[in-house]
């Protein structure tokens, strides 16, 4: 794979979406009932790793098990396909579907980062034009989820790493990277040009400051 134009990598809860895809995607799979039981359930870990005392991945895990644990391959595919469709473009800020356009439009390389599983926002990303998606993969056994992760959980210093494993040997010429955390970022040091949201408003592409040396 040859990368040869400048590239655009967005974080997706919090900096493309106005909240939490994950729990909201949950709920709208299993319902409030079993959403509820599933925190409940995974309180412990959650808070857990708030303090500091569970890893996030683990955290995560357990809340999966909890509420989409067991779920067969067939009906999770469905419906993360019906959720990417019908209710994830709900989230989306205006303004990050603007950005999104514009640098399509320049034709810059889209690449969604993200913790969230790939599982939903592959089928968002396909139809709004992002070249890949570097997500938690979720493990399937038996044609059903097993309530593990199948990859590293995608977040902080994974992000990183998964988007240098992406380019390979290949770097882009100009990196754009846009997040809104503390998981983003190390994949905001990578970057050219790099925007975390709340600390400024986001700049023009064409009058972004602090431009550092192209590669």
């Amino acid at each position: 794979m040859q990368i040869n134009r400048t590239l655009a990598a967005f974080d997706f809860d919090g900096t493309i979406t106005t909240s939490d895809s994950l729990r909201d995607f949950v709920r709208h799979t299993v319902g409030n009932a079993r959403f509820a039981m599933g925190v409940l359930l995974a309180l412990p870990s959650l808070v857990g790793m708030l303090v500091g005392l569970c890893d996030r991945a683990t955290a995560k895990a357990r809340f999966l098990v909890a509420t989409i644990g067991g779920m067969a391959r067939t009906e999770l595919e469905v419906a993360a396909q019906q959720y990417a469709a019908r209710r994830l473009p709900a989230l989306i800020r205006p303004e990050m579907a603007a950005r999104i356009n514009e640098h399509k439009r320049r034709g810059h390389r889209l690449i969604l980062v993200s913790a969230s599983p790939a599982l939903y926002l592959k089928h968002w990303a396909v139809a709004t034009g992002f070249d890949a998606v570097l997500a938690t993969e979720l493990e399937l056994r038996d044609g059903r989820f097993s309530g593990r992760l199948a990859s590293p959980n995608c977040w902080g210093p994974e992000k990183a790493r998964q988007l240098q494993q992406w380019f390979g040997n290949d770097q882009p010429r100009v990196l754009f990277a846009y997040g809104d955390s503390r998981g983003d970022q190390e994949m905001l040091a990578l970057a050219d040009y790099a925007w975390l949201r709340g600390l400024d408003a986001m700049p023009p592409i064409d009058a972004w400051p602090h431009k550092t040396a192209e590669r």
